[in-house]
Formats: structure tokens, C-alpha cells, sequence
């Protein structure tokens, strides 16, 4: 039986030379940008926490900004490519020169596509695990679960405060993400390493809610929240949202600067 011809030519080489290029060829893992995400459900919640921690975290020569970490729980409902799924987000205020941004120490997905995107793409430190966010009565719970452990339960009183989105980055602009890319050659000898920057575009706010929240955190070696402990839990929001993953920007290549 002849096999039936593929939807796409094969690639040349200056097709696999192009941005935006992924393998396999005929069914990439990669989204290139921009992508949509439609209907987001995101509870944001914030805690006061020792700058000690924030600062061992933090990859120099990022700076930490204040004492407070926030941590996004987000239900992707209609995402282009991905798909359905679920993500956390913990940050924390940074600068690098001047700029403004937060960075992001930890994330954890249900989607193998966005921790791959997050990784090659971002730099981000994506692991897979179980996010989940849902009503309980009145009360909006949070979860991350990494190897059947909940690392962080948030908690915040179902739709009670309507509130202004201007509202929802009180401590630092979390808009902003700035990361820590560093990918290997084969050999073992440095490719990438290079501080990057991203942020959200056309951001449609449908709805936004705030209250007093709760965090807890339980420790795991792969996923350890917990080195940024809670020492006072402060304002929470639920909100949903349209928005758009563009490209980013290089801001410090580690690899052309020298020591």
C-alpha cells in the first residue's frame, strides 16, 4: 500500500535555520507566536515573605524588589495549540538595570506543550504537575500538586469584592516576566545563557474580584515553594481574562559579557 503524501512539504534548511521551527517537522511540539489565550481563570494570590529567600533565588545580576511573592493559579480554558490546561506561576519583584519585572523561581503545568514552550523558549523552570482552581461553595481553592504532594493551597472568598484590574499588582509589575534561559550544546559546553523578558499583550480583563486570602506551603525537593515561606498572607484576586503570548526580548547574555 502507497503510503498517502504528508500534509506539509519536508523542510529545507533554511526552513529549519527560520525562527519558529520545531521537531517532529510534520507535527511540531512548539506553538510559534504569537498564540491566544481565551476565558483564563486566574486566582492571584500575594504573601509577605523573608527577602533572605527571595534573594538566594535570584540569579544574579537581577536584583529583588520588596518582600512579597505572589503566586498565579490559572485555568486555561481555550488556549490555541495547547489547548485546555492548567498552570501556577510563582514570582516575585525584580530590576535589572533599571527594569522593572518579576521573577519567576518556580511554575508547574498539566501540559507537556507548555512546559516544553516554557523551557526552550522562556527559560522558564516548567515542570509538569497538577495545578488545579475551583469553586468549593464560597470559597475559591488553589492548588499545586507536584508527585502526589499539594506544595500550595490558596484560598479566597468566592466574588465578594468587585474591584478595578488596576488593582491587581500592587507590590510589582508581574506583567513583566523576566527568566533565567540556560540550554547545554550536546558536547556539554554553554549555548544559552541569557536573562530574558516577556510580556503579556492585548489583556482583556472580563471580570475581577479581590478578598483576604490564605497560603499554604508543604515542602518537596523538586518543587520547594517552601524556601519562600509565608510569614504573612496578604490580598487575593480572582479574575478571567483574555490574552496574548508574543515574543520577548534578550536583556543580559551571560555568554558576551566578560567576567
Amino acid at each position: 500500500m502507497t503510503p498517502r503524501p504528508p500534509y506539509l512539504p519536508p523542510p529545507t534548511e533554511d526552513d529549519i535555520r527560520k525562527g519558529g521551527f520545531s521537531t517532529p517537522w510534520d507535527a511540531p511540539m512548539i506553538p510559534p507566536f504569537p498564540f491566544r489565550f481565551r476565558n483564563a481563570e486566574i486566582l492571584t494570590v500575594y504573601w509577605r515573605t523573608d527577602p533572605a529567600a527571595m534573594a538566594y533565588l535570584l540569579p544574579p545580576p537581577l536584583r529583588p524588589e520588596g518582600d512579597v511573592v505572589c503566586c498565579h493559579i490559572y485555568k486555561m480554558n481555550d488556549t490555541d495549540w495547547l489547548g485546555p490546561y492548567a498552570e501556577a506561576n510563582v514570582m516575585f519583584g525584580a530590576s535589572f538595570e533599571g527594569r522593572q519585572g518579576a521573577y519567576s523561581p518556580y511554575l508547574v503545568l498539566s501540559s507537556d506543550v507548555g512546559v516544553t514552550h516554557g523551557r526552550e523558549i522562556h527559560g522558564q523552570p516548567k515542570k509538569l504537575g497538577k495545578p488545579t482552581l475551583e469553586a468549593r461553595g464560597d470559597l475559591f481553592v488553589g492548588t499545586v500538586e507536584r508527585n502526589g504532594i499539594d506544595v500550595l493551597t490558596a484560598t479566597l472568598p468566592y466574588k465578594q469584592h468587585p474591584c478595578d484590574p488596576a488593582r491587581l499588582k500592587p507590590y510589582f509589575d508581574f506583567a513583566t516576566n523576566l527568566n533565567l534561559k540556560a540550554i547545554d550544546h550536546i558536547d556539554g559546553m554553554p549555548a544559552i545563557r541569557q536573562l530574558t523578558s516577556r510580556r503579556l499583550s492585548d489583556v482583556v480583563v472580563h471580570e475581577c474580584w479581590e478578598g483576604p486570602c490564605t497560603v499554604e506551603l508543604r515542602a518537596n525537593a523538586q518543587m520547594p515553594i517552601f524556601r519562600l515561606p509565608v510569614l504573612e498572607p496578604l490580598q487575593g484576586f480572582y479574575w478571567r481574562a483574555d490574552f496574548t503570548l508574543v515574543p520577548g526580548e534578550i536583556i543580559h547574555d551571560y555568554l558576551k559579557v566578560s567576567p
